[in-house]
């Protein structure tokens, strides 16, 4: 598979996945997010400083230290090469990162408080736990990358972070994965915030995990 062929399908997904987004009604009132892509072991693909209406030609490639080899990108993207880098060498499996201010989700992420993990959807999408607070650091800085590469060293199995005082950090096999965890998560943090209300959310029973696997499975066989 040639190098040109891998950067487009690429380019392709990650514009899929923020058309996605949209139309989900998960983004922020500014639709600010990024979002990138591997390429290889040195190499990804990031969106460019805006998502909304992207196209993908607009994408930029940039190496994991940070050097822009084809494209441009706005000050506001560059900052965060570090923090998708950090997140790719720390998981070889990720295939693609989102990051959004939605925000239920990134009201979690102000209050400090882990986003639990009581709906389906989060259990099928790949966070079959907690999402996880890492602590506040200026945005792309040695502090806050630290963080997450902390976090993510102690938590080998989370798909996602919530970034304190921020938003939200997912990542998955592929774009299209991780467009559907930022969408399972931000529907379970407004139904946290809503059950509140009424009593509160419920854990899941004993096996639940176990039990949805086991009718995909079924499902797909």
């Amino acid at each position: 598979m040639s190098d040109t062929y891998v950067v487009k399908e690429r380019a392709d997904q990650l514009v899929e996945a923020a058309g996605r987004l949209f139309a989900a009604g998960v983004m922020s009132h500014s639709g600010h997010a990024n979002l990138s892509a591997r390429l290889d072991g040195e190499r990804l693909l990031l969106t460019p400083g805006f998502v909304q209406g992207l196209r993908p030609e607009q994408l930029a490639t940039v190496s994991f230290d940070g050097q822009v080899l084809e494209g441009e990108l706005q000050s506001v993207s560059a900052e965060i090469i570090a923090m998708h880098s950090a997140v790719y060498r720390a998981r070889p499996q990720v295939g693609a990162l989102i990051h959004t201010h939605s925000p239920s989700a990134t009201a979690f992420a102000v209050a400090h408080r882990p986003l639990p993990c009581r709906t389906e959807p989060m259990l099928r999408f790949g966070q079959a736990e907690d999402v996880p607070v890492v602590p506040w650091g200026p945005r792309g800085s040695d502090v806050s990358v630290r963080g997450i590469a902390d976090v993510l060293e102690r938590r080998p199995t989370t798909s996602a972070v919530l970034l304190a005082n921020h938003g939200l950090l997912v990542f998955g096999p592929d774009s299209a994965a991780a467009a559907h965890l930022v969408v399972a998560i931000e529907e379970s943090a407004e139904a946290e915030i809503a059950a509140a209300v009424i009593g509160g959310a419920v854990d899941f029973p004993p096996g639940a995990q176990e039990a949805v696997r086991a009718a995909i499975a079924k499902a797909t066989a």
